[in-house]
């Protein structure tokens, strides 16, 4: 199971960097969003994922070994990571409509062309 997220992880962030290399800005949305995905996949791998055990055990006063345990400490990171990626993601959003509004173009290229000032 791990292979199979670790692979899904690096094919996230493979396609995240190759839609981050486009010169649409959906395309560069969509890019930031799967980044941030395969951020929050690669801290729960970090992590290390542990059968179906729940991070906090029942009530019963048994004691029951730490080795079969999720640890609590990567699925807080991750439910940080979700808080400031939708913030990125809304900031790219917003900053790239503006940029749209201004310049009246969807390709990066034409942005970096100076001729028009």
């Amino acid at each position: 199971m791990i292979i199979g997220i670790s692979v899904l992880t690096g094919f996230l962030f493979a396609a995240g960097l190759y839609l981050l290399l486009h010169k649409s800005f959906m395309k560069l949305i969509a890019g930031v969003i799967m980044f941030g995905n395969a951020c929050n996949l690669f801290l729960l791998i970090a992590g290390g994922l542990v059968g179906s055990q729940p991070v906090f055990v029942s009530g019963n006063d048994e004691a029951l070994p730490i080795d079969n345990m999720a640890d609590p400490v990567p699925q807080a990171f991750i439910l940080t990571a979700i808080v400031i990626s939708l913030g990125v993601q809304a900031f790219v959003i917003v900053l790239l409509k503006r940029v749209y509004q201004t310049s009246n173009t969807n390709d990066l290229d034409t942005l970096t062309n100076t001729d028009d000032v």
